[in-house]
C-alpha cells in the first residue's frame, strides 16, 4: 500500500515537472508572437510583472504571516538589486534576444545557466570544487561544455538541419523566411549570453538573501515590485507614446496574460512544489525537455528553422548541465554520508576515552 502511494507521488510529480516544461515552452513562443505583432518590449515585462504582483502579493501576505523577519531599509536596497538582476536586467536581455534569435536557441541557451551559476559560486567562494574527485571534475567540464555550446550558437549559424514545409504559421504572424533571414542572429545570442548572466547573479545573490530573509513568497513579491518601478521608469523614458500601451487586440491580451498568468504565478507555484516534494538538482534535469518542446513547437507555429550550429550548441550545452547536476548530486551524497558518519566517530572516540579511564587505577 505504501509502496503504490510512492509511485503515484513519483508519476505526480513527473507529470507536475514535465506540465512546468510545457509552461515555459510555451513562454517562449508567446513571447515570439507578442514581438511579432507589435507588443512593446518594455511594455510587455509592465503588464506581466503588474499581473504576477497581483497574484502573488496575497498568497506572501497570508502564507507567510508568521514567517517574515522585520524588514530594514539594507533589505529593501537588496530587494531592489534582486530585482535590477532577476526582473530588469533578466528579462530586458531575454526579449531584446529574441527579438533577434529564435525561441529555440533562447531555450537552449537558459540550460547554461546552473554552469554559469556554478563559475559564479566558485569565484565568490560560495562553491567549493575538489579536482581530485569525480564531482569537482565533472563540474568542471561541465562547466565547460555549457559555455562551450553556448559559444558555439553565438558564433556559429551554420546551414538549416530541415527545410520548413509548414510555412503556415509564420505567415499568419507577421513572420516570414526573409525576416528570419536579416535578423542579427549574433546580436541575439550575445543579448540572450547577458539573459544568462543575470540570471545566474540573481540566483547566487538570492541564495545569500534567503538566509537572511527566509520567506520565499515575499522576496518574490518584493522583487516583483521593484522590478515593476524599474521597468516604468525606463518606459518613461522609452515609450512616450500612449498608443503602446493600449491593448488593441486578442492576441495581444493573451500574450500578457499568459506571461503574467502562467510563467510567472503558475510557474512559480508549480516549481516550488516540485522542488518542496523533490530537489532542486531533479527539477534541473528537466530542463532539456523544454528545449526540445520549444523546437517543436516554433516549427509548427512559428516557422523557425533548427541550424546546425544551434544543435550542436544544444548538445554541448544538454551535455554540461548533466555533467555538473551530476557532480552536484554526488558532491551532496558524499557530504551527507560525511554527516552520517561524524557522530559514529565522536562516539567511538568518546568510548576509547572512557575504557583509558576506566583503567587509570
Amino acid at each position: 500500500m505504501a509502496k503504490g502511494k510512492l509511485v503515484s507521488e513519483k508519476i505526480k510529480l513527473i507529470l507536475a515537472l514535465i506540465a512546468l516544461q510545457f509552461c515555459y515552452a510555451g513562454f517562449h513562443i508567446v513571447s515570439r508572437v507578442a514581438l511579432n505583432i507589435g507588443v512593446s518590449k518594455v511594455v510587455y515585462p509592465v503588464y506581466r510583472n503588474a499581473i504576477a504582483l497581483a497574484l502573488l502579493s496575497p498568497f506572501a501576505y497570508f502564507l507567510e504571516k508568521n514567517e517574515r523577519p522585520p524588514l530594514t531599509f539594507s533589505l529593501l536596497f537588496q530587494f531592489f538589486l534582486l530585482a535590477l538582476l532577476g526582473i530588469t536586467a533578466n528579462q530586458g536581455f531575454y526579449l531584446l534576444g529574441l527579438n533577434y534569435a529564435s525561441p529555440t536557441f533562447a531555450s537552449a541557451m537558459q540550460n547554461s545557466v546552473p554552469a554559469i551559476t556554478f563559475v559564479m559560486a566558485s569565484v565568490l567562494r560560495l562553491e567549493k570544487i575538489n579536482f581530485r574527485r569525480r564531482d569537482g571534475l565533472a563540474k568542471l567540464l561541465g562547466t565547460i561544455g555549457s559555455v562551450g555550446g553556448a559559444t558555439v550558437i553565438t558564433l556559429y549559424r551554420g546551414p538549416p538541419l530541415f527545410h520548413n514545409l509548414l510555412t503556415r504559421g509564420s505567415s499568419i504572424l507577421g513572420m516570414d523566411e526573409p525576416t528570419l533571414k536579416v535578423q542579427n542572429w549574433r546580436w541575439g545570442c550575445i543579448y540572450l549570453l547577458g539573459h544568462c548572466l543575470s540570471w545566474a547573479g540573481w540566483m547566487v545573490f538570492q541564495a545569500s538573501v534567503l538566509k537572511k530573509y527566509p520567506a520565499k513568497l515575499t522576496i518574490t513579491s518584493y522583487t516583483c515590485f521593484f522590478g515593476l518601478i524599474q521597468f516604468l521608469v525606463i518606459a518613461g523614458f522609452v515609450e512616450t507614446d500612449y498608443q503602446y500601451w493600449k491593448i488593441q487586440s486578442a492576441e495581444e491580451l493573451f500574450t500578457i496574460l499568459y506571461a503574467g498568468v502562467v510563467a510567472s504565478g503558475i510557474v512559480i507555484s508549480l516549481q516550488t512544489w516540485c522542488i518542496q516534494n523533490s530537489d532542486p538538482v531533479f527539477v534541473a534535469v528537466f530542463q532539456p525537455l523544454q528545449t526540445f518542446l520549444v523546437a517543436i513547437m516554433a516549427f509548427l507555429i512559428l516557422g523557425d528553422r533548427l541550424f546546425s550550429g544551434g544543435a550542436i550548441g544544444a548538445v554541448l550545452i544538454t551535455f554540461g548541465l548533466y555533467l555538473v547536476l551530476w557532480g552536484k548530486s554526488k558532491e551532496k551524497a558524499l557530504e551527507e554520508d560525511k554527516c552520517l558518519k561524524q557522530p559514529l566517530l565522536e562516539d567511538q572516540k568518546g568510548d576509547k576515552e572512557d575504557n583509558v579511564v576506566s583503567d587509570i587505577p
